[in-house]
Formats: C-alpha cells, sequence, structure tokens
C-alpha cells in the first residue's frame, strides 16, 4: 500500500476478510501473518501491542465486544491503547490525557457533555467515533476499519466517510472491510475481493463495477 491510499477489500461473508486484518494485527489466537512492512520496513508482530508499536491501529467490527468498555468513561475508553504515548510509561498525566480527548472529541463531532461521560450511555455513531478516537490518538501509519459503519445512523455514516477521506489525505494509509458495497466503492482507491480465504480479484476505482466486484466475491471471475 501506498501513504493515503484506500484499500477496499470485498467479499461475501465467510470469505476471511475479518480474519485476515485479526491475523495481521496478532488478534486472531494462533494465526498470524508475516513478511508484513509498514512505511517500507518489515515489522514482526507477535502481538496487538506489537502491531501498535508499529503504526497500525484496528477499528474492529463488534465495537460493543473489543471496542469499547461501555462502562468507562470517554477518556478512559479513548486513551486505552495509546495511554504509553499519551501519559507516559510509568506515571500516567491525567490532564494531558484530557487535552488530547477533547481534542479528539472536537474533531470528530462526538456529542457529549464531558470527557468523563461514560460511553455507554451515548448513541451508537458516538460510540463508534470514541472507537475510531481511540485509534487515531496512537498516530498510525496504517488503520484497519472493520465494518466501520455498521449500526450507525445516516448523519453518522457520512462524518465517518468525511474522515476517512480526510485521513487518507493526509498520508494515512487505510484499510477498510465493509459488507456494504456502494461504501466500499465509494470510498476505496483499490480493491481486493476475497472468496473463501483467496484473493479472486482486484480492482482501480476506476475499472471497479458492482458486477466485476460480485462475480469475483462468488468465485466466478
Amino acid at each position: 500500500m501506498k501513504k493515503g491510499e484506500v484499500l477496499g477489500i470485498a467479499g461475501l461473508m465467510g470469505a476471511g476478510r475479518s480474519e485476515l486484518l485479526m491475523s495481521i494485527f496478532a488478534a486472531w489466537h494462533g494465526k498470524y501473518v508475516r513478511g508484513i512492512e509498514v512505511d517500507g520496513r518489515p515489522v514482526k508482530i507477535n502481538s496487538p501491542s506489537d502491531a501498535i508499536d508499529n503504526g497500525i491501529g484496528f477499528v474492529t467490527e463488534d465495537r460493543k465486544r473489543f471496542g469499547l468498555i461501555l462502562e468507562q468513561t470517554i477518556v478512559d475508553n479513548m486513551t486505552l491503547a495509546g495511554l504509553k504515548r499519551l501519559s507516559g510509561r510509568i506515571f500516567t498525566n491525567r490532564t494531558k490525557e484530557n487535552h488530547a480527548v477533547a481534542g479528539a472529541m472536537k474533531s470528530l463531532r462526538i456529542k457529549a457533555n464531558s470527557p468523563l461521560t461514560v460511553a455507554g450511555t451515548l448513541s451508537g455513531g458516538n460510540q463508534q467515533k470514541i472507537v475510531l478516537g481511540k485509534w487515531l490518538l496512537t498516530d498510525p501509519s496504517v488503520l484497519f476499519l472493520d465494518e466501520p459503519t455498521r449500526g450507525i445512523d445516516v448523519g453518522a455514516k457520512q462524518e465517518i466517510y468525511a474522515e476517512i477521506n480526510r485521513l487518507a489525505k493526509e498520508g494515512m494509509a487505510i484499510v477498510l472491510v465493509s459488507s456494504e458495497l456502494p461504501e466500499v466503492l465509494g470510498l476505496s482507491d483499490r480493491i481486493i475481493v476475497l472468496h473463501e480465504g483467496r484473493v479472486t480479484g482486484e480492482f482501480t476505482r476506476e475499472d471497479a463495477t458492482p458486477e466485476k466486484v460480485m462475480a469475483a466475491a462468488t468465485g466466478n471471475h
């Protein structure tokens, strides 16, 4: 991938899209992907903390199970992945954390009274923005987005789309998995299609059509 590229991964349920991202991130127990490079340098990822340290962020498809601690505040959730970077390895700096989170909340337009608002009291769209903000605060070079707009309203979707486009324009490489074909086609610079764990198609934005992508997704390419 190139800096600023949005790579879409399409496929039907069971194609292995989420499993691929989880394996790269070392979040799929017992499964790892080798030969990974970040910013042109080879990296070895044996755990999610290795992935984070090497500049990879991962917005998982199930925010309530894997993305958030619903009983905790926005600030506790958003600093969870980047605490060492934000607040130090030994002592925490709550003032610095609150300042960083307040800035992210403003940028992402999270509708909440303060960083101390409990995440579980917010709408699905605002919860998803918290998850996205959590990973942006790690300052990643590559961001994995697995079904980033699932279960949120149309307005929140548009805000997430705008954020994806902004991040790509600023040079972040983004890998997008979505079961919504118009979402993949509309956001991606390049699309890879999986069928039963194998790559069955690769298209540029200009070449990709719903018919071509669906043919590859069903193994009829």
